[in-house]
């Protein structure tokens, strides 16, 4: 593996993935023929799903004819854990107009260090909260103080609890399904075969 605090081992393009608290860098050498780092330059302006003030602005370096991004400790430790939506923008130096040329996601994820941090996507808090809910509801009890989408459980059928339980399910079982393609694990979608 290589040395990622190096520049010259920075990856091509932006990351999908950031821990909170980590050092992140890459470069973007597919642009800089088009927007010549020496009359433009370049920043990625990201903010968290949900909007908010937390506007994240990132502007590139120039290196032999790239461009490179580099975010340290102290700044990535501020972000919120969660999906950001980003945008690459584009600034002619000349004229200061400005292009957006590039958009996509990526999220945030706990940084275990932190105490207290809770590590589990939103559909893996969901399912087990859900169950406790129809639980509740079979045996009878007060689900008046669970809200979910902004409506009241208490009014929700079972047919909508279980919906929304198997939609979560579903989505927490895509999320194991990737976090081992990541690793290079077999699924349990990987068909194997066996010569005789």
């Amino acid at each position: 593996m290589a040395n990622l605090f190096d520049a010259a081992n920075a990856p091509e393009g932006e990351p999908t993935e950031i821990v909170v608290g980590d050092f992140i860098q890459w470069k973007k050498e597919n642009i800089a023929s088009d927007y010549p780092p020496a009359t433009h330059s370049a920043e990625y302006v990201a903010r968290i799903t949900g909007g908010g003030s937390n506007e994240i602005k990132l502007p590139a370096t120039e290196v032999s004819g790239y461009y490179l991004f580099t975010v340290d400790s102290t700044t990535s430790a501020d972000f919120s854990a969660g999906r950001y939506h980003w945008q690459l923008e584009i600034t002619e130096t000349s004229s200061g107009n400005r292009l957006v040329i590039e958009r996509g996601e990526f999220t945030a994820i706990v940084d275990l260090d932190v105490n207290q941090s809770d590590p589990r996507i939103h559909a893996e808090k969901m399912v087990p909260l859900l169950e406790t809910i129809l639980e509740a509801k079979a045996a009878g009890g007060d689900v008046s103080s669970y809200s979910i989408g902004g409506r009241s459980a208490s009014k929700m059928t079972f047919e909508e609890l279980f919906e929304i339980r198997d939609r979560y399910k579903a989505e927490l079982h895509q999320h194991r399904q990737n976090e081992l393609i990541k690793r290079g694990k077999a699924t349990s979608n990987t068909v194997k075969v066996r010569f005789i």
